[in-house]
């Protein structure tokens, strides 16, 4: 299936892997991208810009094919050292950065310097609007169903993906609740160019996580995720656990008066525990809606080109036979 995406970043199938903490390491962008699609690396969940150029190095011994690193900006007590990160990115010769968070503008003109291009991950159209005016060469529109963080608009990708076709000249992927061939080509249909995949692609062989998270994804229905960190501005789609419940009843404890302080132990430093060791209780981890459509843990190739087969069939016999 060629696209405006596939085209742009030299793939064959327009399927992204999202850039995730403590998930997206060489062992899986690899596994995307010798399927076909476009496997990501985390920036920031490597430690240092030197255990990011081995992450790097890794992975593209494991692949010839396009990778990219997912580099988010966000306000945090210790900043990365983000000149170093884009350096590193650039020396291990990536053509695709995933940005998300603040506004990337900072690195945009070192990064199309040396030709990489860059996706920016956005929960609105007019941030969507935004990354177009600054020169992002695309961007990945991210639904109220997603995920980590989906902005505060609550607009769900019904609606959203459209906008985004009514409104953008640069090409975007559709992200939140996207797990097979019905996302793509409603996703197709809604004005995207192909979709990201975030955690679909943590229920796969190849994905460097505790069996304990993949059987957690399989077992949850599309009613096991929770909003927390609403009263702080700063929303996330969780999976539903112990520490997660007692992170809402601290929030309604609290009420107005609520501090980042007050659910710092169930949200700060939690993912080495629950993806490397497995402890589902120990905090809140990122896992979007989409949950309740993930029954199998394949290969990534396995889940490309299942995905690819059940497009091209709604796409030439369903959807072809209703025309008729």
């Amino acid at each position: 299936m060629k696209t405006r995406i596939t085209d742009m970043l030299g793939i064959q199938h327009p399927s992204i892997q999202g850039g995730m903490h403590y998930v997206g390491f060489a062992e899986l962008a690899a596994a995307v991208s010798n399927a076909g699609g476009l496997g990501i690396i985390t920036g920031l969940t490597q430690k240092t810009p030197a255990d990011l150029a081995n992450e790097i190095a890794r992975c593209k011994d494991m692949t010839d094919k396009p990778i990219g690193v997912n580099v988010t900006f966000l306000p945090t007590v210790n900043t990365p050292d983000y000149p170093a990160i884009i350096k590193v990115i650039i020396d291990g010769g990536v053509k695709v950065v995933e940005t998300a968070g603040n506004n990337p503008s900072q690195v945009l003109p070192v990064l199309k310097d040396h030709g990489i291009k860059v996706i920016h991950k956005c929960t609105s159209v007019r941030h969507a609007l935004k990354a177009q005016s600054i020169g992002c060469d695309a961007v990945s529109v991210d639904g109220f169903e997603c995920g980590g963080h989906p902005g505060e608009d609550d607009i769900p990708n019904m609606i959203l993906l459209p906008r985004a076709a009514d409104e953008l000249e640069v090409p975007f992927v559709s992200s939140g609740g996207m797990a097979d061939g019905r996302s793509l080509v409603a996703s197709l249909a809604m004005g995207a160019e192909g979709m990201n995949m975030g955690t679909r692609f943590i229920a796969t062989k190849e994905a460097p996580v505790h069996e304990n998270v993949k059987a957690a994804i399989v077992a949850a229905s599309e009613l096991d995720t929770r909003l927390v960190m609403r009263p702080l501005r700063n929303t996330e789609r969780v999976m539903t656990n112990a520490a997660v419940e007692r992170l809402l009843e601290i929030e309604k404890e609290k009420g107005a008066d609520l501090q980042f302080t007050d659910v710092i132990e169930q949200v700060a430093g939690v993912y080495p525990k629950i993806m490397m060791e497995g402890t589902m209780d120990a905090g809140a981890w990122s896992c979007g809606m989409v949950a309740g459509l993930i029954n199998d843990i394949p290969t990534c190739k396995e889940l490309i080109d299942r995905t690819m087969a059940e497009a091209d069939a709604l796409i030439n016999e369903r959807l072809k036979g209703l025309a008729a």
